[in-house]
């Protein structure tokens, strides 16, 4: 039976269509810089907001009206998600999901049972993927929902619970694995802490660079070949969580040895939440050479917490894709809308608004971004402010022709600097602002 009856399969109709229930401006076969709009993005459903967000809050009971769900979280019923999930997901036009391995299936009495309940749903999984050709763009381990995690998962002080983690996390890996899954994620949900006066950090750090290495390792010995993933978040829940932001998670990695496996997966909420614009996370990742996948999402700048909201902001899914194109895209990642309708968007068909609106943001910001690249004009500008180094001087610094004693001579014969040219800002963002 049909969960979601009245709804066909959304289709692009152009930017003229009054329908809510179409793309205006994502079309997936549409090619831009020679590649089609489905391949640029990889768009992606987390199964955690969508199919188990409940509309709940501090304040609040749930809100969210899902009539597939029962009472009871049983395997039955997580069966039963999973046709839900995928009618969903194919009615919208993605070819990836999401997942922690608590969203698809409950926890048991105990670890066995757990894992049981996890084979039970990873067939049904796998029919899925099979019919809709539908795939598994990455698998994670929840080590932060259950009160043993209270102390932290890899980074706590009780040794058991980095035990269960590491158990947690081994089964978590073999159903990413069989299920396809291109990318395996690393966030630390808990791993951080509340007070350093009871916190070893270089301990704990320690430990999480042990418990990852265990991961490749294990990874390599199954046959799994997909990506890691670091995801940066500074706080929430813990007050200070050690996977801060990109320049934190790529400071772990490389002291650690685990540059080579590891890239980071980059999420707009958690950038502001530590101070950063999206873009700013997405170029230092990519600079660096960690650049693996992105959540989608926008958080409220007046409420400063992390509120996971669709994206709408044309101006941010612009800035995102400028930044991803320019180094090469995101595959094997995507764009994995990390993402929840508001508690009073509580009826099943907000679930699509929520996604359509979501890909045509991000369509629009692909197209505006092409046509940006293509223009010429702003990376003419960024050219022009660093000129000094194309030639002369400039050239053989980067070349490493000069030193101290060098340079210093050469400014005793020159006597003052070459003036400095305009910074251009507010014609930038003139420019900018003339592509929307």
């Amino acid at each position: 039976m049909s969960a979601f009856p009245e709804i066909d399969r959304i289709a692009y109709e152009g930017p003229q269509s009054r329908n809510p229930l179409a793309f205006r401006y994502y079309n997936p076969d549409e090619v831009v810089e020679g590649k089609p709009m489905k391949d640029h993005f990889r768009f992606s459903v987390a199964y955690w907001h969508t199919f188990r967000g409940t509309g709940a809050d501090p304040f609040g009971s749930p809100t969210m009206l899902r009539p597939w769900e029962d009472k009871v979280d049983s395997v039955e019923n997580a069966i039963r998600r999973v046709r839900v999930a995928f009618e969903f997901m194919e009615k919208l036009g993605v070819g990836f999901y999401c997942f922690h391995d608590r969203d698809v299936a409950p926890e048991g009495a105990s670890l066995a049972e757990t894992n049981r309940n996890l084979d039970a749903v990873v067939r049904v999984l796998k029919e899925e993927q099979a019919r809709t050709g539908i795939c598994l763009l990455w698998g994670t381990a929840n080590l932060f929902s259950h009160p043993r995690y209270m102390h932290g998962a890899a980074t706590s002080c009780n040794a058991d619970a980095f035990a269960y983690a590491a158990a947690q996390v081994k089964k978590a890996l073999e159903i990413t694995h069989e299920l396809g899954g291109a990318n395996y994620v690393f966030w630390g949900g808990r791993e951080g802490y509340q007070n350093l006066y009871n916190t070893d950090m270089k301990r704990e750090l320690d430990h999480l660079a042990r418990f990852m290495h265990m991961a490749v390792e294990y990874a390599r010995e199954i046959g799994f070949t997909g990506q890691f993933l670091f995801e940066p978040k500074p706080k929430e829940p813990t007050k200070h969580q050690y996977d801060f932001d990109a320049a934190a998670c790529i400071n772990f990695l490389r002291s650690y040895g685990l540059a080579q496996h590891v890239k980071l997966n980059i999420e707009t909420n958690h950038a502001t939440l530590a101070g950063h614009t999206m873009q700013h996370e997405l170029e230092y990742a990519a600079m660096q050479g960690f650049l693996g996948s992105i959540d989608a999402n926008t958080g409220d700048l007046l409420l400063g917490w992390d509120t996971d909201q669709f994206p709408t902001d044309i101006y941010l899914t612009t800035q995102c894709m400028l930044t991803i194109l320019k180094w090469g895209g995101l595959a094997p990642g995507g764009v994995n809308f990390d993402a929840k309708v508001r508690r009073e968007s509580f009826e099943p068909i907000d679930l699509f608004y929520a996604h359509i609106g979501g890909m045509d943001a991000f369509a629009r910001g692909l197209k505006i971004a092409a046509a940006i690249r293509a223009d010429g004009r702003l990376e003419s500008l960024l050219r022009e402010r660093y000129a000094s180094w194309d030639s002369g001087v400039g050239a053989e610094i980067e070349a490493g022709q000069h030193n101290f004693r060098t340079l210093e001579a050469y400014m005793l014969g020159k006597g003052e600097i070459t003036p400095n040219r305009s910074g251009r800002q507010e014609l930038i963002e003139n420019l900018i602002n003339s592509y929307l």
